[in-house]
């Protein structure tokens, strides 16, 4: 198509002196192949043309069919003339249609065409002039109309739509010439072998052309984000925890937490359980083989005593029922079989204290970290989905205060470009003291939360075997919110699930926390 129309362009122009426009010229093809043959054209310096944009004004398949056959009131008007004797009321919609009788007998009584005589109709005048048909006409042949009003009163009766035109104001160029002369692309065996390459026009390099997208991979943006955090981590010297169960007990993931088996987190409508199987084993020593946990607390672990599991399921069991270790517990009946149910870990907390555990066969000071996905029966919205990842670190130290922990969370959100903090006190059923995390969010002109933290509690530590005088800093957020915030997302679902935009996950840019 855009080949037949370079030879029509060039025909054109050496028929007319001057320049012509392509939405004259050619109103029935689209602008794209217009351009198509143009740039052709052009590339060979044979016409030379300007993009010109403007609105049109396009009717509506009412106003098409009032530009063929008169408006509403002209029709009932029409109608009601024919009738020498008056039109009945009634008999009004049989002639002209429901919606012209609806539409055109208040406008043409508005106008003072017609008159009412009880129950039937009659003319006013003799003649009408009918406008509105006038006006649509003018703008059905010139895709516009002098008075903007009369446009503005158009578009608000849905008569008409304003839609962009493009069109372009064409020229002859400095190599303009009456026939299109094709190219060569290649030199080919054959020109050189009959000479023909000594008369072949050959195509030009066009070294400012970009060259075709190559297909590749991307990163999604929740990993660029993460591996940022794995950096600040890293820089701070930590370890990363083991996070490939997704499916905990209830004891790894709530009790050895000194969660309550009455927890309102331990409720249906807040967790997913596992139905098959029902109820896992007990806690017992990992394989051998298993090699799922960092390589400093593998080492050590191995240097210090074989760990008694079965006394340390009976010390959690006692501290929720009795109390223990200076603590008077829950008190309330344990049972076995709700701390074995299997659940959709709702924290990488589970991660951690399996960790801990691992770490009190050989205790010394050490940092850990995790970030991984977690699962939740939440509503899903715009900021909440039923699955999310936890950004999670744990510090063991002796002679640890909540000082050091404020002053450790203001030089790791430091490192995120993340300054003005506050701290509120909260609670958490394995931390005590707890502190949630407030920044100051210009943007949104607010303080808004972005982190929980606290010291483990010693129900939960000395259960493990972990010394009374070793403390534990535990603190977390989502990896979702800063992610949300560095990529101007609002709604959580466009970030991560089947709504996501591969076109966003392909161009979006790297990010660097600690930068705007």
């Amino acid at each position: 198509m855009a080949s037949d129309l370079t030879s029509q362009v060039l025909d054109l122009l050496s028929q007319n002196d001057g320049p012509f426009l392509s939405a004259h010229a050619f109103p029935s093809i689209p602008s794209a192949t217009v351009k198509s043959a143009l740039d052709r054209l052009g590339s060979r310096e044979m016409v030379v043309y300007r993009t010109i944009d403007r609105e049109e004004v396009i009717l509506m398949p009412e106003a098409e069919g009032i530009a063929a056959n008169g408006s509403h009131e002209a029709m009932v008007f029409e109608a009601v003339r024919k009738s020498v004797e008056g039109l009945k009321i009634t008999e009004l919609p049989k002639i002209v249609g429901k919606e012209s009788a609806k539409v055109g007998q208040g406008k043409a009584f508005k106008a003072g065409w017609i008159k009412k005589d009880g129950d039937t109709l009659r003319t006013n005048t003799d003649s009408i002039i009918d406008t509105t048909r006038d006006q649509l006409q003018t703008i059905q042949e010139t895709r516009s109309h002098p008075d903007p009003k009369i446009i503005i009163d158009l578009r608000k009766r849905k008569l008409v739509t304003m839609q962009k035109a493009i069109s372009f104001e064409v020229d002859k160029g400095p190599k303009f010439a009456k026939e299109f002369v094709k190219e060569e692309t290649d030199l080919t065996a054959d020109m050189l072998a009959s000479g023909a390459w000594k008369n072949a026009r050959l195509k030009p390099y066009n070294f400012r052309s970009k060259g075709a997208v190559t297909p590749t991979g991307a990163l999604h943006p929740l990993n660029k984000v993460r591996h940022e955090f794995r950096q600040i981590f890293f820089e701070m010297g930590f370890e990363e925890m083991p996070t490939n169960r997704y499916v905990e007990t209830g004891f790894w993931n709530f009790d050895a937490l000194f969660v309550p088996q009455q927890h309102p987190a331990r409720d249906l409508q807040d967790t997913f359980y596992i139905s098959d199987p029902p109820l896992a084993d007990k806690p017992r020593a990992d394989p051998k083989a298993y090699k799922h946990f960092p390589l400093g607390l593998k080492s050590k672990e191995q240097d210090g005593p074989e760990r008694d599991y079965e006394e340390y399921w009976n010390d959690v069991k006692e501290v929720h029922e009795n109390g223990k270790y200076g603590s008077i517990g829950y008190r309330y009946p344990w049972k076995e079989d709700e701390s074995l149910r299997l659940v959709l870990r709702t924290h990488t907390t589970a991660i951690s204290t399996y960790v801990l555990h691992k770490l009190a066969a050989n205790p010394r000071p050490a940092r850990y970290f995790s970030i991984d996905r977690v699962f939740r029966n939440e509503t899903v919205d715009a900021t909440h989905l039923a699955e999310f990842h936890q950004v999670e670190g744990v510090i063991a130290d002796f002679g640890l205060s909540l000082g050091g922990l404020i002053g450790f969370m203001e030089v790791f959100f430091g490192k995120m470009g993340i300054h003005n903090l506050r701290f509120k006190p909260a609670y958490n059923p394995y931390t005590e003291p707890s502190l949630e995390i407030f920044s100051f969010h210009e943007g949104l002109d607010k303080w808004v939360e972005i982190g929980n933290s606290g010291m483990f509690r010693p129900e939960m530590l000395e259960p493990m075997g972990l010394p009374k005088d070793m403390r534990v800093y535990g603190w977390g957020l989502s990896l979702e919110r800063p992610t949300m915030i560095k990529y101007g997302v609002k709604n959580i679902r466009e970030l991560l699930g089947h709504k996501v935009d591969l076109n966003f996950i392909e161009s979006n840019a790297a990010v660097r926390l600690e930068k705007d």
